[in-house]
């Protein structure tokens, strides 16, 4: 394993952050690590950085921990957050170079980076001329110069449109298939955790409510439902009185979402209750578990809240 925690810990004053998770990432695994706001990912993937400590537990990088093994650590491992600040007036390849003499790397390898993050049009111009995309491939590309052997990416694409979030999902997909690199993601875009990673890990309050690859996740509750539904008129609540699994309610929209697992006899149920309510359907819709449905069931709440 390339990365390695075990029954770590980690609290701040009164709040408990970690509270003794295990995990392990394989080499050339890529990996997502999911949660809500304050569910102690953020935490987690410090400590894996060598940035916070574990109060207790272990981690290890390639089989070692970091005291005592920093510099030796920090040229295994490549880090892009949500948001790097350059020199305005450096070019894009004048700042490759600039890193790239930190690790004692060649010319040569910031050619290949240019060409692998695909700015070979931008290379001479400045950074402060480049678009949020630009600049974020710019970043990804100089956590990438040391050949690392994990990745670490910290919500890589927030605030960047469509186009610009799939250029970095390019990049990362190509590199799954040129190196043995492993990947530990972060992100708030499930879609961007199916795309591009073998496994999930999903977190909240500081511990892993489950684990597994996508089709795993998808398939461990017998092919269950989604049933997304909207009601007509306004209502503050819809309790499943105990005969459904727990029904998430947005009082805002007036929409609701459940996970069905017996669609024939449970959507008898569901109707049933929302007659014994007298409560009127506008729409519904029945479709298979995505992973976002299996987060939403899990924390009570969606990714990116």
């Amino acid at each position: 394993m390339i990365i390695e925690a075990r029954k770590v810990f980690k609290s701040f004053k009164a709040v408990q952050a970690v509270k003794g998770i295990s995990l392990n990432i394989a080499q050339g695994q890529f990996v997502a690590l999911l949660g809500p706001n304050g569910a102690g990912k953020t935490t987690m993937v410090e400590m894996i950085e060598g940035i916070q400590k574990p109060d207790k537990g272990e981690i290890l990088i390639a089989g070692k921990n970091w005291k005592g093994n920093e510099d030796e650590l920090h040229h295994l491992i490549g880090l892009s957050l949500q948001e790097t600040y350059f020199i305005d007036k450096l070019t894009v390849q004048e700042t490759l170079r600039l890193f790239a003499s930190f690790y004692g790397e060649k010319k040569g390898r910031v050619a290949e980076v240019i060409q692998l993050i695909n700015l070979e049009e931008k290379k001479k111009s400045y950074v402060v001329n480049l678009s949020g995309g630009q600049r974020q491939r710019l970043a990804l590309g100089i956590a990438l110069l040391n050949h690392p052997n994990v990745l670490i990416l910290d919500e890589p694409t927030t605030g960047l449109d469509p186009n610009a979030r799939r250029d970095i999902w390019r990049i990362l997909l190509e590199l799954k298939k040129q190196s043995n690199t492993s990947l530990l993601l972060t992100t708030h875009y499930m879609e961007e955790a199916e795309q591009l990673c073998d496994y999930v890990i999903i977190m909240d309050n500081g511990s892993i409510l489950k684990e597994g690859t996508v089709e795993q996740l998808l398939n461990d509750d017998n092919g269950s439902k989604t049933v997304e539904f909207t009601l007509d008129g306004i209502y503050e609540s819809i309790d499943s009185d105990g005969m459904l699994p727990k029904i998430h309610w947005n009082q805002t929209s007036q929409q609701g979402m459940v996970l069905l697992n017996d669609i024939e006899k449970d959507m008898k149920a569901f109707l049933a209750l929302l007659e014994r309510n007298k409560l009127r359907l506008k729409n519904i819709e029945i479709r298979r578990k995505s992973l976002d449905d299996l987060f939403t069931s899990l924390t009570g709440k969606h990714l990116d809240e």
